[in-house]
C-alpha cells in the first residue's frame, strides 16, 4: 500500500474546496482526514442562510469516515485543512474552529493525532491536536 504523505494530503484539501458550498462568507475550506489504513475522506464547508447549520470541511470528513465505521481513535492519523476565497487557487493557513477540535477529540488520540495546515509559501506545519485543544472536554 503506498503511503500517504502530509503533501499529499494537504493538496488533496486544497482540491476538496472545489466542493464547498459559500455563497454568503465567499470562503471555502477543504479537508483531507487520513485514517490508519491510509483511506483519505474529503469534506468541503457548506453554508446555509441562517449560518448556525453550517457544517465546516473539517466535520464533513469526519462524519463520513465515522458514518463508515472508523470509530476508535486509533483509527485516525492526520487531517490537512485549507481555505481561502472562493475562486482563488492559493490557499492560506486555516486551522480548525474551535467546534472542529472538539469533534476531533471526540474521535482521536489527542496526542498522535496531526493537524497539518499549508501556509500562502506552500509551507506545511503539522500541531498534534493535544496542543491546539490541550483542554478538550472528555466523559
Amino acid at each position: 500500500m503506498k503511503r500517504i504523505d502530509f503533501y499529499q494530503l494537504a493538496d488533496e484539501a486544497a482540491r476538496a474546496r472545489d466542493m464547498a458550498y459559500a455563497p454568503y462568507s465567499g470562503f471555502t475550506v477543504g479537508a483531507a482526514l487520513l485514517t490508519a489504513d491510509e483511506k483519505i475522506y474529503l469534506g468541503a464547508n457548506i453554508e446555509n442562510a441562517s449560518y448556525t447549520p453550517t457544517c465546516c470541511a473539517e466535520r464533513v470528513a469526519f462524519f463520513k469516515a465515522v458514518s463508515d465505521g472508523y470509530r476508535n481513535k486509533s483509527d485516525f492519523k492526520a487531517i490537512a485543512v485549507a481555505g481561502g476565497k472562493t475562486g482563488e487557487t492559493k490557499t492560506c493557513k486555516c486551522p480548525p474552529c474551535g467546534v472542529c477540535r472538539q469533534v476531533m477529540n471526540e474521535f482521536c488520540d489527542p496526542d498522535s493525532f496531526l493537524i497539518v495546515l499549508k501556509d500562502e509559501k506552500d509551507e506545511l506545519e503539522a500541531h498534534a491536536l493535544s496542543e491546539l485543544l490541550p483542554l478538550g472536554f472528555k466523559m
